[in-house]
């Protein structure tokens, strides 16, 4: 068979970008050697930029719906067991009145195996090719496409495509194959996670939480919430604890010496913070896990991932349809790298304490604001004419419509924000005087005789007076880079 894409990968970053692809008519082929989505919580905060990308692609309903087990559940606590915890103070109000004002949408607290079954489902309603069960088993590529070695249950097939997109995971075989290094910290230390079911609804009513760190003296950790009734992870750096001791442990920091356990996973795990050195060999992509691995502490990982396939699936369609030459796909890593290393090490930075300085303060200089992880990131090259202005900050939330970052969120009328203006071609935004062929939105902040050139994955490409310019700039931002 033949196909313009072919993912490898079916958890968030893979479904998510089969549905970026098929938001732009790209057909897409997805294996996934497991049979099901993945049977196990693992990531569960899913921020601002993320569930962004969602509302453009339509699902953000859905994927609140998956996560209304949880909605209540935003508090951090802390204390010697989960029941003599109490709630810790939450970001300045200012802070969240920012991120409130900077987008037409809140982060999301979901467990991954509630998630994935959605993005599956939606994926399969849009026309995606999901093919789980189905093992990518090797790959060669040349000037042509790629072709791949497909496993499934009746044998190995052949799938010829123009492209690869590897969201394999961490340990990914198609990055293996490619021979590509990665550069990092490398492992942190070494944690277990206990995942169980236990009835603790009645124990957590009013004192709803996301996590609760618990300062136990042999097994110090912290509580997360899965579902918020039965459903739970405990997260330690104690290892080498007997899978038989778990459920007295469990019980000692929770509060509860009687409390009914049953085991589902005791996982023994590493942090790691390792980079791939390059995103893209050829006609193949790393995308996720496959291309950055980082500690849970700053939530950055899933959401990372997901952001790389935003930035991909539009430069693929471009390049795909022929409105884009193929060296428009070099920005892919010119943009995304710095970006995985950014997200990389301050994930590395940050720790399991929940009491420690976040980066709200100036407590901790090198920490980057959260707000800007999640939103003001730039891109400093790639496809998109820089402004020559000062750095981007690192210390607070700033979005002006600069090149290279998000454009600036306003609500146009209940409903409809500047973001949802933006679809599978560029976008310009005038200051008020006529471009022909676009609409004005003098709200932006632009003047008068000023236009603003958007990209599909709602970044600013390109600010400037000269409205004749537009056609030269479009012809920059796609054919000078074939």
């Amino acid at each position: 068979m033949r196909i313009p894409v072919i993912i490898s990968g079916g958890g968030l970053v893979g479904l998510t970008a089969a549905l970026l692809l098929r938001a732009h008519d790209v057909e897409v082929l997805l294996v996934e050697r497991h049979g099901g989505t993945s049977p196990l919580p693992k990531a569960r905060r899913f921020n601002t930029r993320t569930m962004e990308v969602y509302r453009q692609l339509g699902i953000a309903d859905e994927v609140e719906r998956a996560a209304a087990d949880l909605a209540d559940f935003q508090a951090m606590r802390a204390g010697p067991t989960l029941i003599e915890s109490q709630v810790l103070p939450g970001p300045p109000a200012g802070d969240v009145s920012d991120l409130v004002a900077a987008s037409p949408m809140l982060p999301c607290l979901c467990a991954q195996d509630a998630l994935e079954p959605v993005l599956r489902e939606l994926a399969a309603q849009r026309g995606a090719d999901l093919r789980f069960g189905h093992e990518l088993a090797g790959f060669t590529q040349d000037a042509r496409g790629v072709t791949a070695t497909v496993t499934g249950p009746d044998g190995p097939y052949r799938v010829d495509a123009d492209y690869l997109v590897a969201a394999d995971g961490a340990r990914s075989p198609i990055r293996e194959a490619l021979g590509i290094t990665r550069t990092g910290r490398g492992t942190l230390g070494r944690a277990t996670t206990v995942y169980f079911r236990a009835d603790l609804g009645a124990a957590v009513h009013g004192r709803e939480f996301n996590l609760c760190q618990l300062d136990d003296a042999r097994t110090p950790g912290a509580l997360v919430s899965i579902n918020g009734t039965d459903r739970w992870q405990f997260m330690t750096d104690v290892v080498g604890v007997a899978e038989a001791d778990w459920p007295a442990h469990l019980r000692r920091v929770i509060g509860l010496p009687d409390l009914g356990i049953e085991l589902i996973t005791v996982q023994d795990w590493e942090p790691t913070m390792k980079v791939a050195d390059r995103y893209r060999a050829g006609r193949v992509f790393l995308a996720g896990d496959a291309a950055h691995v980082m500690p849970p502490f700053a939530a950055q990982g899933a959401n990372t991932g997901i952001q790389d396939a935003h930035n991909l699936a539009w430069k693929l369609a471009m390049v795909l349809r022929g409105d884009a030459g193929p060296g428009l796909l070099d920005s892919y890593h010119t943009e995304r790298h710095p970006i995985g290393l950014l997200a990389a090490e301050q994930s590395s930075l940050r720790s399991g304490d929940l009491r420690a300085p976040t980066g709200f303060g100036s407590e901790r200089p090198e920490l980057v604001h959260p707000f800007v992880l999640m939103l003001s990131y730039g891109y400093t090259d790639g496809a998109l004419v820089p402004d020559g202005g000062p750095p981007f900050p690192t210390d607070r939330l700033e979005l002006v419509g600069r090149p290279g970052t998000r454009v600036p969120h306003l609500w146009l009328q209940p409903g409809l924000s500047t973001l949802d203006l933006c679809g599978t071609g560029f976008t310009v935004f005038s200051g008020g005087a006529d471009v022909p062929g676009f609409e004005a939105h003098p709200m932006l902040g632009l003047d008068h005789d000023e236009v603003m050139v958007v990209r599909p994955d709602q970044v600013v490409a390109w600010r400037g007076r000269a409205r004749d310019a537009i056609d030269r700039v479009l012809e920059r931002l796609t054919g000078r880079m074939g």
